[in-house]
């Protein structure tokens, strides 16, 4: 992983196995199907539910800063603890709640490199037993708006024509507007398509049969190709910010890209607004609201 421009950001199963019992390390599990972890998880690993526990369901926005401290401490996670994210999907939903941890200021959280799937395949060790930790005391910093993009800068960067890539990670599907959402997502929108003058690059692209990312020569040329090459800044969105929080850790670790932003609000924000400009297909006319 060292041809990563940040490898320090992304452990190995290996490693994470060699740290299960590391008092200065949690592992914490976030998964698209929440049921998961008491299938089977790591040992010594906490499970965040990222629908109660890391999205505020009545602002329809994160969890506040008290929030997250609240479920840090409860997590046996201080100020100084070393974060281990894995989950299922390649690690879908683990690289949101890294993103946010991000957000709030932690400063040492990394990947499992290939999550949940990798650590199964290879026949590690599993329990059905919930983890118990001692509380911890935290507190947060933040929030970095400066790694978060609201629909006001989607907005200005689609008035100014400033010098900005968007780049939309979900399926081909959804971006032409074919699907609204993948089957079986509830949070979806009024109309399908994207935001005009996005590139389409699916958030899948950038892993591995095992679920490991791809190596950074094999990233660099699948964003490059498609005309994203770190010059200039880029906001990655999807459908609500955890499939783009994957593309943003790439982007922004992987590839060393110094400006982008996650705009979290995603396409459930974008396709429901009324006056909002967007494309059905690659080069289709834009059309607004109505």
């Amino acid at each position: 992983m060292s041809e990563y421009k940040h490898p320090e950001v992304l452990v190995s199963t290996q490693w994470a196995a060699d740290h299960l019992n590391d008092p200065k390390v949690r592992l914490v599990e976030v998964d698209v199907d929440t049921t998961a972890y008491d299938q089977g998880h790591i040992p010594g690993a906490v499970a965040w539910n990222w629908q109660t526990q890391l999205q505020d369901n009545v602002r329809r926005d994160l969890i506040e800063k008290a929030a997250l401290e609240e479920l840090l401490g409860k997590s046996g996670i201080s100020n100084d603890t070393t974060v281990l994210v894995y989950g299922d999907n390649n690690n879908w939903f683990a690289a949101y709640a890294l993103w946010q941890l991000k957000y709030y200021g932690h400063k040492d959280v990394r990947l499992v490199n290939g999550g949940r799937k990798k650590w199964i395949e290879e026949k590690r060790p599993l329990t059905t037993e919930p983890t118990t930790v001692a509380a911890a005391t935290y507190r947060a910093t933040g929030p970095d708006e400066s790694i978060r993009a609201r629909k006001e800068d989607v907005q200005s960067l689609l008035k100014k024509n400033t010098r900005a890539q968007l780049v939309d990670v979900r399926s081909v599907d959804e971006f032409t507007g074919k699907i609204i959402a993948p089957p079986g997502m509830s949070e979806t929108a009024q109309r399908g398509g994207h935001i005009p003058s996005a590139a389409n690059i699916p958030w899948s692209q950038a892993a591995n049969e095992d679920g490991t990312f791809k190596s950074a020569d094999a990233l660099k040329q699948l964003y490059e190709s498609k005309g994203v090459k770190g010059g200039d800044e880029v906001i990655a969105y999807c459908r609500i910010g955890e499939r783009s929080s994957h593309s943003w850790f790439v982007l922004k670790y992987l590839l060393g890209y110094d400006k982008v932003r996650n705009y979290d609000g995603s396409w459930t924000e974008w396709g429901n607004l009324v006056g909002a400009p967007i494309e059905k297909e690659v080069a289709a006319v834009s059309s607004t609201a109505r």
